[in-house]
């Protein structure tokens, strides 16, 4: 074999390491932290700044990009590590809000195979450790660390955090993490750690979730009881512990639930105030200028166009609030696709009443739900009269989309990273539907 010299060579020899990796194929992967563990310690991964690992089903990413948008307002030199990548596998690791160049991280995957012998690490597990040494190299004050499915064996796991979030726990991964909310979050509290804090953001945790963190003896931070958050469409105020910010702008990110995401960013950052003091100017800033591709993300144009992440029942749920307040729109597009293994008709239902016209797609990943196993969903009994077209990717469902439009509809797309990422690899898309219809 050829020995891998650019970024994508490398990118392909982590596909081909362990072929059952979850991120390409519906086979089930060995789930444990032994590889991760071992290779760690082999390359001797240990930072000497605050580490905040942010777990949950929806609601992690914004979590993270408001951590990280704050600290760095706050003049800290910040790492973020968020997944998946929508177009390019730098937004995966970022310095300072800016994704590192590829070919810096050449070096680390250099040094992450020669540590690895004979492990078959997964794609996931090998990239993280390459953005970990990336991120020790950069020198931080603080990390930022997105974890990838469930929490408990997820390779994320392998590095101790001095301060653990949970976002929200819903039904999702169901195959893996177990069929319920107590199951998901027992799971998703594995990242918990002894005497540290643990910041729950959801509302309504599962049991399993205060039971986990005080049977260890973490610091547990519940919403409603350590912090609150009180507010109207103006404006809003938090109060934690100790520390209070009143008469507060909405965040950038859009969506329903982004100010209870803000408030667990908020709390998980003073929990850490004696290693990791904020200015009360940085939370202003930080919030103000917070930003997150694909996440309720509004492409001015006409039609407009949004872009969201959505993909299963709840945040599609979500989604559906946030397009109710966007205002009229004669008729919403929608570009749709998503993974297979997915609870697809629910994740649907909330959308069905905004949605005029379907346009599905298929993605170049294997899991995917083929565009014609998404139209029969789409069109079943009583929801035949909608319209519903197949396509072959993202980026021709949304010139079919246009080509259907007028310049005062809305177009929505939606589902899997890779839905999202397939209309953006050429750039962000620039709408202009014809004006006589």
């Amino acid at each position: 074999m050829t020995p891998p010299r650019t970024l994508d060579d490398w990118l392909a020899h982590c596909e081909r390491l362990n072929p059952k990796s979850m991120e390409f194929t519906r086979e089930r992967v060995e789930f444990t932290l032994e590889r991760a563990r071992t290779v760690r310690d082999r390359l001797n991964l240990r930072f000497h700044c605050p580490v905040i690992s942010v777990a949950g089903t929806n609601g992690k990413g914004s979590t993270c990009a408001m951590i990280e948008s704050i600290a760095r307002h706050a003049g800290y030199r910040t790492a973020l590590h968020i997944k998946p990548h929508l177009v390019h596998f730098e937004e995966r690791c970022l310095i300072d809000g800016v994704p590192v160049e590829p070919a810096t991280l050449l070096p680390h995957f250099e040094a992450v195979e020669a540590a690895r012998g004979d492990i078959a690490l997964t794609y996931f597990e090998f990239t993280l450790l390459v953005i970990l040494r990336a991120f020790i190299e950069a020198r931080p004050d603080v990390v930022i660390l997105e974890v990838g499915l469930g929490g408990r064996l997820d390779a994320v796991n392998a590095i101790d955090a001095d301060c653990a979030v949970l976002t929200n726990i819903a039904l999702d991964h169901t195959e893996y993490l177990g069929p319920d909310r107590e199951s998901i979050g027992r799971e998703k509290a594995g990242i918990f750690r002894a005497a540290r804090p643990a910041i729950i953001g959801d509302p309504e945790p599962p049991d399993s979730v205060i039971e986990h963190a005080r049977a260890i003896g973490a610091d547990l931070w519940q919403h409603g009881r350590d912090f609150r958050l009180k507010g109207d469409r103006q404006q809003w105020s938090w109060s934690g512990r100790k520390r209070r910010y009143s008469g507060l702008a909405h965040p950038a990110l859009r969506g329903a639930n982004q100010l209870l995401n803000a408030a667990t960013a908020l709390a998980a950052l003073e929990s850490l105030h004696e290693r990791l003091p904020i200015p009360a100017q940085a939370v202003r800033s930080g919030l103000a200028l917070v930003s997150l591709p694909g996440r309720f993300q509004i492409v001015p144009g006409q039609p407009a166009l949004v872009l969201d992440v959505a993909h299963n029942p709840q945040a599609a749920g979500a989604l559906a609030a946030g397009l109710d307040q966007m205002g009229f729109y004669p008729r919403t597009l929608a570009v749709f696709g998503v993974m297979a293994d997915k609870d697809i008709e629910h994740v649907v239902a909330p959308l069905r009443p905004l949605v005029d016209a379907w346009f599905v797609t298929d993605l170049p990943i294997a899991r995917a739900a083929k565009a014609e196993a998404l139209a029969r969903i789409l069109v079943a009994p009583p929801h035949t009269s909608t319209p519903v077209s197949t396509h072959a990717t993202p980026s021709d469902a949304l010139r079919a989309a246009l080509a259907d439009a007028t310049p005062a509809d809305r177009i929505l797309v939606f589902g899997s990273f890779s839905t999202v990422g397939g209309v953006l690899k050429d750039g962000l898309p620039r709408t202009a539907a014809p004006h006589s219809r």
